[in-house]
């Protein structure tokens, strides 16, 4: 496929105004761009769609189960991208990662810690199983986040067992470096605790010099406590269709995660099971171009942002949302300034971090520059 292939495909607008969009349908009343909830605004790869046709003509849509073409596909692309050698077995599948991280925390008895700011259900997970939370937050130095060793170790309880872990990080768009997964590795070993890796935008790595490595993959033993989260959900934009899972070694962890399920988590849409085989085994080279379209669509905010005053945002590794620091503008109510200017950005206090806001640049140029274009009426007119 090529780069001007890969543009126009891209740049096609989808039409979601008066569509079932979450994302477009909050304001649908109101001449507001919405670049909040994470997901793109681009058409599936062409090869989850066929594969979505072909299920449809089947036409009996009973209860279902994986495939081994889909396990098989999952296998194939842990091994080809991570080189990670994963066992069908350790495969559990899941409607979604929102819902794992309740699992998780149900199936882990103890209290909870993670690191702000953070994915809103990383903070509501916890509270909802009736878990204490404690919170680590993350440093930010030479306009990079990082961890904080000495902060992490205070945020720990005597009953600390569970370490929700953002891999890469929502919404500061690290990519977790080897050295530092190996940090947290020792400090989850020395402390005992179970690792929850939320790795949904492992697809997403928009540096070339930089590259995802799971979590459970840095050892054995590392991989003996932890939960690793996945899904195509946000590569191949298809988070409607409800299809994510596990990948738990540990036969007695994953026993314990299957059990806080039971009663409560339904099966996987028969759609979803057909559009992940699709999206591992067949979209390499959509995959490919999309990257290139977030490194170009982020730059190209980096340089807007950067021309206001008031406002910086840090390097975008990872995900295709921007972290963005507003505090100087003083703003009572950031998110809602920026929607009287046309602008629907996600408020940083959901995040438990007030005073910043998360941009999804996950859309055509024309509407990021659209965007840009209100994003600088806000920031000069307050």
């Amino acid at each position: 496929m090529s780069g001007d292939c890969a543009l126009s495909i891209f740049d096609q607008p989808q039409e979601r105004r008066g569509s079932d969009s979450i994302k477009w349908g909050k304001y649908a009343d109101r001449d507001i761009l919405p670049l909040w909830v994470a997901d793109m605004d681009f058409a599936a790869p062409p090869p989850v769609i066929a594969a979505l046709q072909e299920r449809l003509a089947h036409g009996v849509f009973g209860y279902g189960a994986p495939l081994p073409a889909l396990t098989e596909s999952v296998l194939a692309h842990l091994e080809r991208e991570y080189t990670w050698r994963v066992e069908a077995e350790w495969l559990v599948w899941l409607p979604g990662l929102v819902s794992a991280l309740n699992i998780a925390s149900r199936a882990v008895d103890g209290d909870v810690l993670t690191a702000t700011p953070i994915y809103p259900p990383f903070l509501s997970a916890p509270l909802l199983a009736g878990r204490q939370l404690s919170r680590c937050p993350l440093a930010c130095s030479d306009g990079r986040w990082h961890w904080d060793q000495a902060a992490l170790n205070g945020a720990l309880t005597a009953n600390t067992r569970l370490f929700l872990l953002c891999h890469p990080h929502n919404p500061v768009g690290r990519c977790w470096s080897r050295e530092e997964l190996l940090d947290l590795a020792a400090f989850a070993e020395s402390n005992d605790l179970i690792v929850c890796a939320d790795e949904i935008h492992c697809g997403l790595i928009l540096d070339a010099d930089k590259r995802h490595i799971p979590f459970a993959s840095l050892a054995p033993e590392v991989a003996r406590r932890t939960i690793t989260l996945m899904a195509p959900s946000k590569t191949y934009n298809i988070p409607g269709l409800g299809c994510a899972f596990a990948v738990i070694s540990d036969p007695a962890l994953r026993h314990r995660f299957e059990k806080a399920m039971q009663g409560i988590v339904p099966h996987v849409n028969l759609l979803g099971l057909a559009a992940c085989t699709a999206a591992y085994r067949d979209c390499a080279d959509w995959h490919r171009t999309l990257i290139d379209y977030l490194a170009t669509n982020r730059d190209h905010l980096a340089a807007a942002v950067k021309a206001e005053k008031g406002v910086k945002m840090t390097h975008v590794e990872a995900t295709y949302l921007a972290w963005i620091d507003v505090r100087e503008l003083s703003l009572a109510h950031p998110a809602a300034h920026f929607e009287a200017h046309g602008l629907g950005l996600s408020d940083g206090s959901d995040f438990a971090a007030p005073g910043f806001l998360r941009l999804n640049f996950g859309c055509t140029r024309a509407t990021l520059d659209a965007a840009l274009r209100r994003f600088s009426a806000a920031c000069r007119n307050r």
